[in-house]
């Protein structure tokens, strides 16, 4: 169980660190950061679109969203023996965490035969898996643990007060019933949000705490930079100010102090002082591979380059099952 779990963040508390002067607070997070992971390894993880576009919410952020003009086609999953090809050159670059993605409200039935299949094929490699298919039936997520999934991905976003100005098509209350179904069926919880949306900091440190205070804190928390996409309602969005990205990075490791932070989608649009400050914040796993879905990522030779400068080091998958066996202890 993560050891975080009997504490109730409130407003005040999560409000007044991330207030702290810059230098405070970063020294903060690195010295929690230190308490649980080796400063500098960086968990790798490969995501991959196993069924693009036609989604039919309205997310103001998304490319793949039916109810926007963005050029995106919509195509069918893909088949299984592809994803365990894509898996596999991922593992060989690096990755330890394999994550797959569907453009989907939420997986029908006959889907879940492949949906497990593949799931089963990336676990045989080695590798941790991961999936983001929407929102799922307690059922669901009942059969896609019996296949071996390690972490679902589900986002909340942004905070319960400005989620309705990015989405309309499900509710918050929603986003929260798909994280217990998945918890309820002993799966692990990969849950953030994304920045640059128009929120103000009361919402980023809003969406920390619905995700600090859940039951169970998640064990991933993405936190992604908006990539303004042509075609989408957030296309105008005013970039986040990079100081106000990395004081998040920074809070989100000081509430979860045992969670992986992983600095997300954005990447490509940030320096590397930037990410380098996010490291220090207490970011430690990042996305390897040239595409995010359907964005840019930086490739695997940028990063190897940034790593180099910053003495960092891919984790290897051994020492995520020993931080995971330290957590459970605790």
């Amino acid at each position: 169980m993560n050891s975080t779990a009997a504490k109730a963040w409130t407003r005040d508390e999560a409000q007044a660190i991330y207030d702290l002067p810059f230098n405070d607070l970063i020294f903060k997070a690195q010295s929690v950061h230190r308490e649980h992971f080796d400063p500098n390894r960086v968990q790798k993880s490969q995501l991959l679109s196993i069924k693009t576009g036609g989604c039919p919410e309205d997310c103001g952020y998304c490319s793949q969203s039916a109810h926007h003009n963005t050029g995106l086609s919509a195509s069918k999953l893909i088949e299984v023996e592809r994803v365990l090809a894509e898996a596999r050159r991922a593992k060989e670059a690096g990755s330890t965490r394999y994550c797959m993605g569907a453009a989907w409200r939420n997986p029908k039935p006959r889907d879940m035969p492949a949906l497990t299949a593949m799931i089963e094929g990336v676990k045989a490699m080695g590798m941790e898996t991961c999936m983001t298919l929407g929102m799922l039936t307690p059922e669901q997520a009942l059969e896609l643990k019996g296949a071996g999934l390690d972490y679902y991905n589900h986002n909340v976003d942004t905070s319960e007060r400005h989620y309705s100005e990015i989405i309309t098509t499900r509710t918050y209350a929603d986003r929260l019933d798909t994280l217990a179904n998945v918890r309820d069926a002993g799966m692990k919880i990969c849950s953030g949000g994304i920045l640059g949306m128009g929120e103000e900091a009361q919402d980023r440190i809003d969406m920390l705490i619905t995700l600090a205070n859940l039951p169970e804190p998640p064990e991933s928390v993405p936190i992604n930079m908006l990539i303004p996409i042509e075609g989408t309602p957030l296309a105008e969005a005013e970039p986040i100010d990079p100081l106000d990205f990395v004081r998040t990075i920074a809070l989100a490791r000081i509430m979860m102090p045992t969670s992986y932070v992983r600095l997300s989608a954005g990447r490509t649009e940030m320096s590397d002082e930037t990410q380098a400050l996010c490291f220090l914040a207490g970011a430690n796993s990042i996305f390897a591979g040239d595409t995010l879905l359907t964005t840019d990522n930086p490739e695997d030779d940028v990063d190897a380059v940034l790593f180099r400068k910053l003495g960092l080091q891919p984790e290897e998958l051994e020492a995520q099952e020993e931080i995971a066996t330290h957590v459970a202890a605790e």
